[in-house]
């Protein structure tokens, strides 16, 4: 059984939910409008690797980590959630991973069949729910190439711009990006050690390309990271990047 928090708000009445699916939500995340809130405190579980997969969650705040753990016990960080991603959709029985707050967080819940019903009465959402999956794949396809093909500096400027581009389309000088995980759980999902990613830190820092601001990064050159993350699928980022 996955763990729930315990601490809820409810911004909706059931009717008031069910009146905005027949008047046809716009958008997957619109489906959840009138949910209960669910809060979830930093190292909360969402749900766990394995339990029954009756739901699907709307990120409202906060971040959340994907956690994998293998047979021998290892822990591996798939990847990361943000306001406005949707978990689950592409699950059927069983959650593949465990899902944990790595901020303080609020999700929206919604039964599987409920979510699907929506889809069926209102195809004009398809197209996004194909859409949704394809960015699951593309991302999956992303990180095997991140850990197979990378170098340790060219996969920490890769997700720097990424996290940026995430929270933000055009990066410009100066931006400031916030960091929501642990150094940590950086390595973890880029299969560093911590200390690498802290030594790669320090020497973009020294190359006046980022500045370290605690749990912020400044990115003052965006242009000359994207160089360095740059491979043959970089290319629509080096362009969204000023130098």
């Amino acid at each position: 059984m996955y763990h729930q928090s315990s601490t809820m708000i409810r911004t909706g009445a059931r009717s008031s939910a069910d009146a905005a699916t027949l008047a046809g939500p716009a958008t997957l995340a619109s489906i959840f409008a009138g949910q209960v809130i669910e809060r979830l405190d930093p190292g909360e579980a969402l749900f766990w690797q394995g339990d029954a997969a009756p739901d699907l969650f709307e990120i409202v705040s906060g971040a959340l980590r994907t956690v994998r753990v293998l047979s021998d016990g290892r822990r591996v960080i798939t990847g990361f959630l943000f306001p406005g991603d949707v978990v689950g959709v592409s699950l059927r029985d069983r959650y593949l991973a465990t899902v944990e707050a790595i901020a303080p967080t609020e999700v929206r819940r919604l039964t599987r069949h409920r979510f699907e019903a929506v889809i069926e009465r209102h195809p004009a959402l398809r197209p996004q729910l194909i859409e949704r999956l394809c960015d699951e794949m593309t991302a999956a396809q992303e990180q095997v190439v991140l850990l197979a093909r990378k170098s340790a500096e060219e996969r920490v400027a890769s997700f720097l711009l990424a996290l940026a581009h995430r929270y933000r389309g055009q990066l410009l000088p100066g931006y400031r990006l916030f960091l929501p995980m642990a150094r940590l759980d950086v390595a973890d999902y880029l299969g560093l050690t911590i200390e690498t990613v802290s030594r790669i830190m320090t020497r973009l820092v020294s190359r006046d390309i980022i500045a370290n601001e605690g749990r912020y990064i400044v990115i003052k050159r965006p242009g000359a990271l994207a160089e360095i993350a740059m491979d043959d699928d970089d290319s629509e980022v080096a362009q969204l990047c000023a130098n």
